[in-house]
């Protein structure tokens, strides 16, 4: 009654508090004192089942903030001092021991050991790690002493993503969710209307009286009771907010209950295919040599340039080059470093212009070839080139074909050529690919695939790197693949697939379509059992008790119903 009272104070008149504050007084006033206990009683009995429910579906999400890291063991001259992880900085070593959890995201420069990161990745197999390994604050070490310098500060670090992405999932409404809120403040003053003219008329027009034990007034408070929305109205959130513990459970983090509810109508899902369909750690097929420098020379000049550039084919080069000694060496020589998008890298070193990147930024034509060539151009001569090959990950096949089968167009927008864009779209089943693209022509092209579709469905889009950001932000759904990838890229996506598996995909599909699933029969069965009891109530049937089953009992129900999610 007090909540009824500060919600109409607030103008929030029509909700259920007033309606069930309105029927038991009503209950009171005409002597059915059982009856008002009883309405009161079993509304608290639900309130008290839907909060146990809710605490049962935030569990699943609890439990990934248990990954926050309490403190940090920071390494010093005088040895280790316990800190708190924000007070270590990036370049700080800390050290963490078997039964620890990792404070900060890093790189492992001495020891060797093993990792549980199941409450990051949703995974149970542990992963080995030794030095120059990165590894994710969060883990757990199983096994083993890590020393590991810092790379990020806490606020950047994964752990503090994924519990920002957590606190944040349900503050946004789904459609239907917002329909409901909707629907209740047209219902609830229509049901007040209609119970005041069974109230006042039904006398005039049968033989029933007003403030007998079955009179008119009696029956428009059983319409009350009855046509109280609070199945649905608890129902709804509950299994918006079950769906997200789900996936955050199979390692895939939704940011809100409408990217949820719009999961399963995507119709087509767009992918960038360097670290998102491939591994994006290329190896070095070959070096080639066109002019007068040695092999060692033309990828001495590529990995000066790449050690400034955080892509992951910079990544890649340096770390199967092997050349860390000679880029310490001579980094601090190069000048005027610039980053061409869509292009590549252009510096100055030992007064020469040097240029590494794709065909147009050398201005050379292209070339028909199965591996991804960066090309080195110093001054006005291209000097070689180096030969990259991307190997596609494990599972991705099974899993384009799962979305294939599903009736979902599976299309590829990459920069790379197109020899090797539709050598590996016809190796994963991809129906269709665009290649060679720079990222505001995936943003142009992404575009137009979304106004085909206006009303009647969604397409996703799926990428990993910060050049991917423009077109995560603009796509129905944006899904970022795994917690390596780009800050930006995380924050712009709507999705974080945290494994990085793109089988994860079809997961998230299925928490969707069931989540709607289950709050589609909610409400069928809600709104049928009150029409019945309605029915009945109208003509003197029913009483306050089925009046209360048809509230209370159905909300139980359908709370009981809606934890089905977490089964499957």
């Amino acid at each position: 009654v007090w909540q009824a009272v500060r919600n109409i104070s607030k103008g929030r008149v029509f909700d259920e508090h007033f309606l069930m504050s309105v029927s038991t007084i009503g209950a009171f006033v005409i002597g059915e004192y059982p009856e008002a206990v009883a309405v009161m009683l079993f509304y608290q009995v639900g309130e008290f089942f839907q909060s146990l429910a809710v605490e049962h579906s935030r569990k699943s999400i609890s439990d990934l903030m248990d990954i926050k890291p309490e403190y940090a063991n920071l390494k010093t001259k005088d040895g280790i001092e316990v800190l708190d992880p924000s007070d270590v900085k990036v370049g700080d070593i800390v050290i963490a021991k078997k039964g620890e959890k990792i404070p900060l995201d890093g790189i492992v420069v001495k020891g060797t050991g093993s990792l549980d990161t199941a409450s990051l990745t949703g995974e149970t197999k542990t992963q080995d790690v030794k030095k120059d390994d990165q590894v994710l604050s969060g883990s757990i070490v199983l096994d083993g002493l890590l020393e590991i310098k810092v790379t990020e500060k806490y606020e950047n670090s994964t752990v503090s993503k994924i519990l920002e992405l957590v606190e944040n999932a349900t503050d946004k409404k789904a459609k239907t969710e917002t329909f409901v809120n909707k629907a209740a403040k047209i219902y609830t003053p229509i049901v007040l209307g209609i119970a005041a003219l069974v109230a006042i008329f039904l006398p005039l027009i049968s033989n029933v009286e007003y403030l007998t034990e079955n009179g008119s007034i009696y029956r428009a408070l059983i319409f009350l009771v009855i046509s109280c929305p609070c199945a649905i109205a608890i129902s709804v959130p509950l299994c918006y907010f079950s769906g997200i513990g789900k996936s955050s459970k199979e390692g895939i983090l939704i940011k809100g209950s409408d990217y949820l509810d719009g999961i399963k109508d995507i119709k087509e899902i767009v992918f960038d295919k360097t670290g998102t369909l491939t591994k994006g750690q290329f190896t070095i097929d070959k070096v080639e040599v066109y002019g007068q420098l040695t092999k060692e020379q033309v990828l001495e000049y590529a990995v000066l340039g790449e050690s400034y550039s955080n892509h992951p084919i910079a990544k890649s080069i340096i770390k199967k080059s092997n050349m860390e000694k000679y880029i310490a060496e001579h980094k601090e020589k190069v000048s005027s470093y610039e980053e061409l998008v869509g292009k590549g890298i252009k510096y100055n070193f030992e007064g020469k212009v040097v240029l590494v990147g794709n065909s147009s930024l050398v201005e050379k034509e292209k070339e028909k070839s199965d591996s991804t060539k960066i090309y080195v151009k110093v001054d006005s001569e291209i000097v070689g080139a180096i030969c990259l090959k991307d190997e596609i990950k494990h599972g991705t096949k099974a899993a384009i074909a799962k979305l294939n089968a599903r009736g979902i167009i599976t299309k590829m927008f990459t920069g790379d050529n197109t020899e090797i864009a539709e050598k590996i779209a016809k190796e994963l089943g991809i129906k269709e690919v665009k290649s060679e693209m720079l990222p505001n022509e995936k943003y142009q092209e992404l575009e137009k695939e979304i106004a085909k579709y206006e009303n009647n469905g969604k397409v996703a889009f799926v990428g990993d790197g910060i050049n991917d950001s423009p077109v995560l932000a603009e796509a129905d759904i944006g899904a970022s693949m795994g917690l390596n990838g780009q800050d930006l890229a995380i924050e712009t996506s709507d999705i974080v697939i945290m494994d990085g598996k793109l089988s994860s995909f079809n997961k998230a599909i299925n928490v969707s379509k069931r989540t709607k699933k289950i709050i589609m029969q909610n409400i069928y069965f809600a709104l049928g059992i009150k029409a019945i009891v309605l029915v009945l109530g109208a003509f003197g049937i029913s009483t306050m008790w089925e009046a209360v089953f048809a509230d209370v009992g159905v909300t139980f129900i359908t709370v009981l119903n809606s934890l089905r999610i977490f089964k499957k």
